[in-house]
C-alpha cells in the first residue's frame, strides 16, 4: 500500500546555479518510493522559497509542483549534485535550519558522525590527548594578534556586538577556529619544560559564513574535533603534526574505505597562520577533490604574540611550538560522494549505524507468528555478537519498500526471512554493494555459523568498497609533463600529478586559468629526476592538481 515519508526539499535550500536543469529522473528498479505532500512539507517548500535567491525561483517552483508527485533519486551520472542533495533528504541525514546556508542533522546523519567520533577519540586518547572544551565566543583582540589569521579568516567571521540588550565593549567572534583563544589558556596553564607536551582535542561547532553552501561539505556552521598541543621543540611538534595526519590516514582507509592521498599542502593554500599545512585529500564521484582532513605544524607564530613559553631546563624562558589538526563532519559528505549509487546511500559496514537489516515476509497471522519469532532469534543471536542490527517488523509497509527504503539508507547486510525460510531453519542475504541476484544468498543456514558468516560479508563488503574506491581514484589520476597536458587532464575532470618547482604565481594562475589547485605534494613521491611541468627548471617532488569543494 502507499505510505508517505517526509522528505525535506534540501535543493532548495542550498541549491547552486549549477543544477537548475535538473530534469526529472526515474530509478531502474523494481519498486520505488511512494510519496505524497504533507502540510509540513508544503510549510518547508514555502519556507525555502523566502529563503532562496532569485536566480534558483524558477527551480525551487519546480520542486514545490514536484511535491504531490513520487519522489525520486536523480542518477549520479546525470546530476552528480543534485543527486547527492536526493540522498541526504531521502536518506534522512540532514534538514535544513531556518537560516540559508544552515542545516540540522538528524539521528542517521549524526550517528554516522558518532561512529567517527568512536574511531578516533579511541586513536586520540592513545596517543596522550584529553577532550577538554573552549568557550564559543572569542574577543576579536584575540584574533587581530596573528596578521596572517585575521587575514584569512576576516571574510568568514560572524561578529557578536550587542550583548544583554546592550553595545559590547569589544566585539566578540563566533568561533571560527581556536588557535588564539587556546594560546590565551595556554599561557596560563604551562610554566616549565615540565608542563610540556600539553595535548589535547575539543569536539565542538564552528561558524564560517560561507556564501556558497553544500550540506555536510560546507555549511555557515558545522561541527569538527579540533587537537591543540603545546611541545619543547620544534622536532616534537613536527612529529605530532605528521602522526596526527597518519591517524586520520588510518581512519579513511580502514573505517571509512576512503583510499585517500596524503601529503603537504602548498604555501599557497597552508592553513593561515601555520607554518606547514598536512592534508589528506579524496576523490569524490564526481571526481572532485574533497579535503579530508588537516594538520597544521604552527611553529611559535601563534605562542609569540600570546607570549606562550616556559622555562627550559637551563633556566631559560622559550615560546612553545605547536601544531592544531581537525577532521569535521565534512567526512560525512565525503562518504556518501564516495560511495553512494542511483540507488542511494552506501555506507562501508564498520561505519554503518546500522549493518544489518532483518525483513520478515508473511502473508497471513500464522505465518506472522513463525516469521517473527524465527526473525527475532537471528536478531538476537547476530546482537550478541556485538553486530549492529535493525529488525523491521512494521506490518505497514511491504517487504519490497522495505528492500528499497534500506538499500537506499545504506545498510550493507540486509537479512530475508519468509515461512518457508523460518521452517527450514535458513534466511536470505543480500549484500548492499553487489545489486540484484548477483548479491543474494539462499538457504544460509541459521545456526552458529551464522555469526562468523556475517562478519566474513560485512568484512568482504568494506573491502570491496576500499578496493572499488581506489580503482576509480587511480584510473582518474594523470601524469603530466607539461602545462598543456595538465589543462587537458582538468579539462576532463581528472586530477593531474605532475612535477613542479614553479613560483606562487604560477600556482595562482593555474587555478584562474584551469580551476585547479595544488590538493598536496604528495608523501609518496617517484624516483628519479624531475623537471617542473610549468618551467622546466628542475623539480625535487610532484604535486597533485584538481578542481575541489
Amino acid at each position: 500500500m502507499a505510505v508517505s515519508l517526509r522528505l525535506p526539499l534540501l535543493s532548495s535550500i542550498f541549491l547552486t546555479s549549477h543544477s537548475t536543469s535538473r530534469s526529472l529522473a526515474i530509478l531502474r528498479r523494481c519498486h520505488h518510493f511512494p510519496f505524497r505532500s504533507t502540510p509540513q512539507t508544503a510549510a518547508l517548500s514555502s519556507q525555502s522559497a523566502a529563503s532562496t535567491p532569485p536566480e534558483t525561483e524558477e527551480r525551487v517552483e519546480s520542486l514545490r509542483n514536484r511535491v504531490n508527485h513520487d519522489r525520486v533519486i536523480t542518477p549520479r551520472s546525470e546530476d552528480f549534485n543534485a543527486w547527492y542533495l536526493d540522498v541526504i533528504a531521502n536518506a534522512e541525514l540532514a534538514d535544513y535550519g531556518p537560516v540559508r546556508g544552515t542545516m540540522v542533522i538528524r539521528p542517521y546523519g549524526y550517528a554516522i558522525w558518532e561512529s567517527i567520533q568512536d574511531y578516533l577519540n579511541v586513536k586520540f586518547k592513545e596517543t596522550g590527548h584529553s577532550n577538554v572544551y573552549f568557550p564559543q565566543f572569542i574577543p576579536y583582540s584575540f584574533i587581530e594578534k596573528e596578521a596572517s589569521h585575521v587575514e584569512g579568516f576576516s571574510p568568514e567571521l560572524a561578529l557578536v556586538t550587542i550583548g544583554g540588550g546592550k553595545e559590547l565593549e569589544e566585539k566578540l567572534v563566533v568561533r571560527p577556529t581556536s588557535e588564539t583563544i587556546v594560546n590565551h589558556m595556554f599561557t596560563q596553564w604551562i610554566h616549565s619544560y615540565r608542563d610540556l607536551p600539553l595535548m589535547v582535542n575539543q569536539w565542538a561547532n564552528v561558524t564560517r559564513w560561507e556564501h556558497r553552501t553544500k550540506p555536510f561539505v560546507r555549511t555557515l556552521e558545522f561541527l569538527w574535533q579540533e587537537g591543540h598541543t603545546a611541545h619543547a621543540t620544534s622536532e616534537e611538534a613536527e612529529k605530532e603534526a605528521l602522526q596526527m595526519i597518519d591517524i586520520y590516514t588510518q581512519f579513511a582507509y580502514e573505517h571509512a574505505a576512503i583510499p585517500i592521498i596524503a601529503g603537504r599542502k602548498s604555501k599557497v593554500e597552508t592553513f593561515a597562520g601555520a607554518d606547514t599545512t598536512y592534508t589528506i585529500e579524496a576523490m569524490m564521484g564526481d571526481r572532485k577533490a574533497l579535503q579530508a582532513g588537516t594538520s597544521h605544524s604552527l611553529g611559535q607564530n601563534f605562542s609569540r604574540p600570546f607570549g606562550t613559553q616556559f622555562m627550559d631546563e637551563n633556566g631559560q624562558r622559550q615560546h612553545v611550538w605547536q601544531t592544531s589538526w581537525a577532521i569535521s563532519t565534512r567526512f560525512v559528505g565525503g562518504i556518501i560522494m564516495t560511495h553512494g549509487d542511483d540507488s542511494g546511500l552506501m555506507l562501508p559496514p564498520k561505519i554503518a549505524p546500522i549493518q544489518v537489516v532483518i525483513v520478515p515476509i508473511w502473508k497471513n497471522e500464522d505465518q506472522r507468528h513463525v516469521v517473527l519469532n524465527a526473525t527475532s532469534f537471528v536478531r538476537e543471536l547476530l546482537l550478541t555478537a556485538g553486530i549492529r542490527v535493525k529488525l523491521d517488523d512494521s506490518d505497514q509497509r511491504t517487504p519490497g519498500w522495505k528492500f528499497n527504503f534500506w538499500e537506499m539508507k545504506g545498510v550493507p547486510l540486509r537479512i530475508e526471512i519468509g515461512p518457508r525460510d523460518a521452517s527450514n531453519n535458513s534466511v536470505v542475504v543480500s549484500r548492499r554493494d553487489v545489486p540484484g541476484k548477483k548479491g543474494k544468498e539462499f538457504g544460509i543456514p541459521v545456526d552458529s555459523s551464522l555469526i562468523n558468516y556475517v562478519k566474513d560479508k560485512l568484512e568482504g563488503i568494506q573491502s570491496c568498497l576500499l578496493q572499488r574506491a581506489t580503482s576509480f581514484r587511480d584510473s582518474n589520476i594523470v601524469n603530466v609533463s607539461s602545462y598543456e597536458e595538465l589543462k587537458a587532464a582538468i579539462s576532463m575532470g581528472k586530477w593531474a600529478r605532475g612535477p613542479w618547482s614553479a613560483s606562487d604565481s604560477d600556482e595562482v594562475r593555474v587555478k584562474e586559468e584551469t580551476g585547479a589547485t595544488i590538493r598536496c605534494f604528495p608523501f609518496e613521491q617517484p624516483e628519479g629526476t624531475k623537471r617542473c611541468l610549468m618551467t622546466g627548471n628542475p623539480a625535487a617532488e610532484v604535486a597533485v592538481f584538481a578542481k575541489s569543494y
